[in-house]
């Protein structure tokens, strides 16, 4: 983000702060960097926003878990007159999905052809499974995709696999597996989500079966790492991550955050690592995860 900053002050310093192709690239960039308030400041200055502009915001308040600002923004763009588009609604459907928002979701959507003319498309769809699946609707879920226009896509069915193994349903977890491996036969997504199903079941058997389809069919997932950036210089990290030159600092301060968080009454929720593995080694992977 240091990088876009300067970019920032050079435009400004160069006249074009009110350039509305210039500011709704900002909004984009200091949403998708985590700075959420300096994005909402290009967007208050505007004097001229389009679309995208009211869209950009809606997205990135949508993205950082703020769904109360996202649907006032949505409400807002709306009095403006400003038509919304098809990625609008995808943000402001997430909004709603999460923080459990169904009836308003179930408004929004019906709302999209209703009122604007606009025809869903599966990733609206997704967005409805995936609102009904956090809220534990997994029945209703199924539902809605069975009243589809159109055959769910293998986005919508892992959306819904992805609920199945937050509620533990596993006959409707299969389901929705072999409906994606009928699509995609060698995405291992799929595979690795059914197996973190049987694994939160206990079913270690079933684990090690679809851990070996795995490797006779020679799919691997990408291992999932995330960046931090510090004066300027980006920082990568896997999951129990040791090859950064500070680890073991990195790992003792985060020895030290736990047990602060411990004494404030924090209780780890080890169902979520799933892994066949002694309660203690459970709260260590979910600490460096």
């Amino acid at each position: 983000m240091g990088n876009g900053e300067q970019i920032h002050g050079r435009l400004l310093k160069e006249g074009f702060e009110l350039n509305q192709c210039i500011c709704n690239a900002l909004i984009s960039m200091y949403s998708r960097c985590g700075n959420i308030e300096s994005a909402f400041q290009v967007f208050d200055q505007m004097e001229d926003r389009n679309v995208i502009s009211w869209t950009s915001m809606i997205t990135g308040f949508a993205k950082h878990g703020f769904a109360a600002r996202a649907l006032e923004m949505f409400r807002k763009m709306l009095e403006k007159g400003t038509k919304p588009n098809e990625i609008t609604f995808v943000a402001v459907l997430s909004a709603c999905s999460h923080v459990g928002m169904i009836s308003k979701g179930w408004k929004h959507f019906n709302s999209m052809y209703e009122v604007h003319g606009i025809i869903p498309r599966m990733e609206h769809n997704a967005c409805m499974v995936d609102l009904l699946g956090r809220s534990g609707l997994l029945v209703e879920a199924m539902e809605f995709i069975n009243s589809m226009p159109v055959m769910a896509d293998a986005l919508v069915w892992q959306t819904l696999l992805g609920a199945c193994r937050v509620h533990g349903n596993t006959e409707l977890g299969k389901h929705a597996a072999e409906m994606i491996l009928e699509q995609e036969p060698d995405d291992p997504a799929a595979y690795i989500l059914l197996s973190n199903l049987h694994a939160s079941a206990g079913q270690w058997r079933d684990v090690a079966k679809i851990r070996n389809s795995l490797k006779k069919r020679n799919l691997i997932k990408e291992a999932g790492h995330s960046w931090n950036e510090v004066k300027n210089m980006v920082h990568r990290f896997h999951v129990g991550d040791t090859s950064h030159p500070h680890a073991q600092e990195i790992y003792r301060e985060l020895d030290q955050l736990a047990a602060k968080m411990k004494e404030m009454g924090y209780i780890p929720d080890t169902d979520f690592v799933l892994q066949d593995v002694e309660e203690e080694q459970k709260e260590q992977f979910l600490f460096q995860h």
